[in-house]
């Protein structure tokens, strides 16, 4: 089956592969020449997530250039709180803004027709599999409950999250509602894009490093669980990768916790950290990504501690966090090309 040939579902189902396949997170993105004239002629930003047309092309886009073994659906963790109209918009210079949501409105969330809502997205996620080739795994997505509603709450990004945590602490039960509200809901968008084509998917919980550690068990580890059960009680054979961002020591339960069949480790994991949790299933990671910005000796030092520690296990080589725009795309050729070189 074509599956089979998919490295990365190989990787994910325990194997070790060598060289190890590779992808990038925000692989298709503002670095690349070709996405940034895509982005002029779409609109808004979500324009181009709710385009297909768009959104199929941008996605393609580093498969040609590079030839990565996944492709990863464009789209944005935001679009949830969209389909569930708080007003959700993305304003050039000041990143993403929504209408900042209270305990009145949490309790009053209306949640028909979300996955109706997203259908633009599904869409995309099925005339992607039927456009890539044959070997490449296409990744679906969304973000963590945690990390979502923290947007949803502060009505953009802050630096550490305060906001969020203060209302969790304020309204404990209004809090717990949202999240697990935003599990059930996650998880059915995740099935979907299964449904729709997707061979894996992955969730972002990139602002997990904000919290202690029994705000980290409630918050990223109880909803994330929770999505991960749903999805394998209805689609068994679903393979899900989970990325906490800066969890750090609570990445050594995380894995057993959740129920993911692969963690994402971000760039401050130590190595020898890593080698630990390889033991227990496959690991993606960890490359900082400003050693993809700098080049020359600091990427190929940083690629080669990696697959040295982690080569011999499964690994799925990629960055600890998105690709930056500042880093120049003959950078990310000599990535993927010292990666498969099997250097290290």
């Amino acid at each position: 089956m074509a599956g089979e040939q998919r490295t990365i579902l190989r990787v994910l189902s325990g194997e070790t592969v060598s060289p190890p396949p590779i992808w990038l997170m925000r692989q298709a993105g503002r670095y690349l020449p070709e996405y940034r004239a895509t982005r002029a002629t779409a609109g808004s930003f979500l324009d181009l997530c709710y385009s297909p047309e768009h959104a199929v092309e941008v996605s393609l886009q580093p498969i040609r250039r590079y030839g990565f073994d996944a492709a990863i659906l464009f789209s944005d963790i935001l679009v949830i709180p969209d389909a569930l109209k708080r007003n959700v918009r993305f304003t050039e210079g000041h990143g993403p803004q929504m209408d900042p949501i209270d305990e009145g409105q949490i309790l009053a969330l209306e949640t028909d027709g979300v996955i109706d809502y997203l259908k633009p997205v599904l869409e995309t996620v099925h005339r992607l599999r039927a456009e890539l080739p044959v070997a490449t795994t296409l990744l679906g997505f969304c973000g963590a409950p945690w990390t979502v509603a923290t947007y949803m709450i502060a009505g953009h990004g802050t630096p550490d999250q305060a906001p969020a945590r203060l209302f969790a602490y304020r309204y404990p039960e209004a809090f717990a509602y949202l999240l697990s509200l935003l599990a059930e809901i996650s998880a059915e968008y995740l099935i979907a894009q299964i449904d729709a084509g997707a061979d894996a998917v992955q969730i972002f919980d990139s602002w997990a490093g904000v919290l202690g550690e029994r705000e980290f068990q409630a918050y990223a580890v109880g909803p994330v669980r929770k999505m991960i059960t749903i999805v394998k009680a209805r689609r068994p054979r679903a393979k899900i990768i989970a990325f906490a961002k800066g969890a750090g020591y609570m990445l050594r339960s995380y894995r057993q916790q959740t129920g993911a069949d692969a963690i994402g480790l971000d760039w401050s994991v130590p190595l020898s950290f890593a080698v630990e949790l390889q033991k227990e299933g496959p690991v993606q990671g960890n490359l900082d990504p400003m050693r993809v910005v700098a080049g020359g000796q600091a990427l190929s030092e940083g690629i080669d501690d990696i697959l040295q520690h982690l080569g011999n296990g499964p690994l799925i080589f990629n960055l600890g966090h998105g690709i930056t725009p500042q880093a120049d795309p003959a950078h990310v050729a000599e990535l993927v090309r010292q990666v498969r070189g099997g250097r290290g």
